[in-house]
């Protein structure tokens, strides 16, 4: 936290999520409260197979209460690789294993209430394989092609932030397809 942190109380301390009060003194002396999200940040998967399609997923969300389409992603483990955190993340929720992963950036989640890092890599060379889903996640795995998910989220029906950030990055990397 920077200097400008006059003071930080733990209000939560959750499974993934750490909540705090905090006193920001402002530039002109006055300290403001605010409140502030600790995660231990992310990875999300991008994966691609050899004719182009995209490995989606469909992820229920208890949040929002949805189905949401989404690309594969995961939570950091402690100290864990942002990289390694991928590879796990790609087989666990989709059974692909990927033969080569490149990272194309990271992002703060939002950076108004929280410090989380997402670590965004595009994943080929993929090999099928099965899932390994946790006994909680209720994830199914959809095929599309590039023209359809560049559809999907033009006409909303992908409206998972990360998953547009990590196909936007994606895109741009190749020339903006």
């Amino acid at each position: 936290m920077t200097g400008r942190i006059e003071k930080k109380e733990l209000i939560f301390d959750g499974r993934i999520a750490k909540g705090y009060k905090v006193g920001l003194r402002m530039p002109d002396g006055k300290v403001i409260p605010r409140d502030f999200l600790h995660y231990p940040g992310a990875a999300i998967i991008l994966p691609v197979l050899a004719d182009g399609r995209i490995v989606m997923i469909q992820n229920y969300r208890f949040a929002v209460d949805e189905n949401l389409y989404e690309l594969p992603a995961g939570i950091l483990e402690d100290g864990e690789d942002p990289a390694a955190c991928a590879a796990r993340e790609l087989t666990e929720e989709t059974g692909y294993a990927a033969g080569q992963i490149e990272p194309l950036g990271w992002f703060y989640t939002a950076p108004g209430t929280t410090d989380e890092r997402m670590y965004t890599f595009l994943a080929t060379d993929l090999t099928d394989g099965r899932q390994a889903l946790e006994s909680y996640e209720e994830i199914s795995v959809e095929i599309c092609t590039g023209r359809q998910v560049r559809g999907m989220v033009a006409d909303g029906r992908i409206h998972d932030g990360k998953t547009i950030v990590a196909l936007g990055l994606y895109w741009l990397s190749r020339g903006g397809m």
